[in-house]
């Protein structure tokens, strides 16, 4: 059986990076379940259709071929055959990702994905239901969090400081409103996770933090 470990959380509470740090640690594989998503949306985007027209996404689902490779243990995501780098990065592109995740088409598209990966390899999940829907039966839960304003902070440097730290706040505070009122699959703490709160932690801490409570 392989090994996995889910983290879920809001956005800008490190999970990516504590994801991608855990994982070369124990030297297994990093499946960043955020890129799916936002690849989605730069697909829906490119392709013209209004992201905000769920029955317009749904139809332009087939039509989205959303591959994931690993080369020296990174992963690489492809859409239609084409390697997405940080053109699925930009605040839009997280905007859209953010709301399109919560359509039930969406989820459903990219849960057989994600779980077929993990099935065949070690490998940390991050998302926001990874240890609720994606991967129920995951013995290694964590639910990684910190305070709104440390997060926005932590968004606000990683986007070179290019918008408002108040914009950037309030774009957290309604991206978690959004995360976790949405119908399906909201975000929310398994109740088996442990919780690892990083508003005080460095990532090396959070990382250490989370070996510990491995077996």
């Amino acid at each position: 059986m392989s090994l996995n470990i889910a983290l879920d959380g809001p956005a800008g509470a490190g999970k990516s990076t504590i994801a991608k740090m855990l994982a070369a640690r124990l030297d297994i594989l990093y499946l960043d379940t955020g890129a799916l998503y936002r690849a989605v949306a730069y697909g829906v985007i490119e392709g013209g259709v209004n992201p905000d027209n769920p029955a317009a996404v749904e139809k332009a689902l087939p039509s989205l071929n959303i591959e994931v490779q690993y080369k020296n243990g990174a992963q690489i995501t492809l859409l239609n055959n084409k390697r997405l780098g940080n053109e699925i990065r930009t605040p839009r592109i997280s905007e859209y990702a953010s709301k399109l995740s919560a359509l039930p088409c969406v989820r459903a598209d990219l849960l057989e994905t994600q779980r077929r990966i993990a099935k065949a390899m070690d490998c940390v999940l991050d998302g926001r239901d990874i240890g609720t829907m994606v991967l129920p039966d995951c013995p290694h839960k964590f639910f990684v969090t910190a305070s709104l304003e440390v997060r926005a902070r932590r968004r606000w440097l990683e986007f070179d400081k290019k918008d408002d730290y108040q914009t950037v706040l309030e774009e957290i505070k309604q991206r978690d409103q959004r995360d976790a009122n949405r119908e399906h699959a909201p975000l929310r703490q398994a109740e088996d996770a442990v919780l690892i709160d990083t508003t005080d932690m460095t990532p090396q801490e959070a990382v250490g933090e989370i070996l510990r409570r491995l077996p």
